[in-house]
């Protein structure tokens, strides 16, 4: 250990590979809202919903707002401590490092199991993108009534898994036909769809993470210990 935390390694190692998306949201009803209309971040339930997350062992520090629409761009170790999450009254944010992953293990899912039992009521939805000389996504939609849809691999490469069935989840939300065909979702190989772009779909106008306006709360955390030992095995390989 380092510190007060699990790291083996010094703060100032330099990560490999980088992040795209890497949150995940839970949609309290009403789901037809517009998010720019959503309230103002509330910092102490956000340092909650933070807490409450399996990766995260301590919130330790509240850093301040920040933009949702940043886009977590770890540069050294220690900044693969720092989490951002929001409640934006109905409607919940998270963004962590910790739930990228190289398709060894499945974490966007995992939190995601945790979520529905705290919110069955709640539509979750998930996107990670983790780049480290090729990329990985894993995605995710749940819904209210059950149906779920998990997507994870390594785009445009086999083996790529699909768990569920995307067309139940289209035709639940009223996604129709010809949006479906633009994201090329009835592809024949899974790899070559867009699977960020088809769960970007189930929050439509909900969706928090692309708005300047909107805020988060970033927070330094103490990552679990089994969190700690994956994110040094995928930001650090061969470091």
């Amino acid at each position: 250990m380092t510190g007060d935390s699990f790291w083996t390694l010094p703060p100032d190692r330099m990560v490999r590979g980088s992040l795209g998306h890497c949150n995940i949201t839970v949609l309290l009803p009403p789901f037809g809202v517009d998010a720019r209309a959503l309230p103002a971040n509330d910092p102490g339930r956000a340092a909650e919903f933070a807490a409450s997350f399996g990766t995260v062992e301590e919130v330790v520090e509240e850093i301040g707002p920040r933009s949702a629409l940043d886009v977590p761009y770890p540069d050294t170790r220690t900044d693969l401590d720092i989490v951002q999450a929001a409640a934006w009254g109905h409607a919940l944010g998270f963004s962590d490092p910790a739930l990228a992953d190289n398709g060894n293990d499945t974490p966007l899912l995992t939190e995601a199991r945790r979520l529905r039992e705290r919110y069955p009521d709640a539509r979750i939805v998930g996107r990670v993108h983790f780049h480290g000389g090729a990329d990985h996504t894993e995605d995710i939609v749940w819904l209210p009534d059950g149906a779920m849809f998990h997507a994870t691999g390594w785009p445009g490469d086999e083996p790529f898994e699909v768990t569920g069935d995307p067309d139940a989840i289209a035709s639940a939300l009223g996604i129709p036909a010809e949006t479906l065909e633009d994201l090329g979702l009835h592809e024949e190989d899974p790899a070559d769809v867009e699977w960020a772009g088809f769960v970007a779909l189930a929050l439509g106008e909900a969706d928090p993470w692309g708005w300047e306006q909107l805020r988060t709360t970033a927070f330094r955390v103490r990552h679990t210990r089994f969190a700690t030992s994956t994110m040094e095995e995928l930001y650090f390989a061969g470091g």
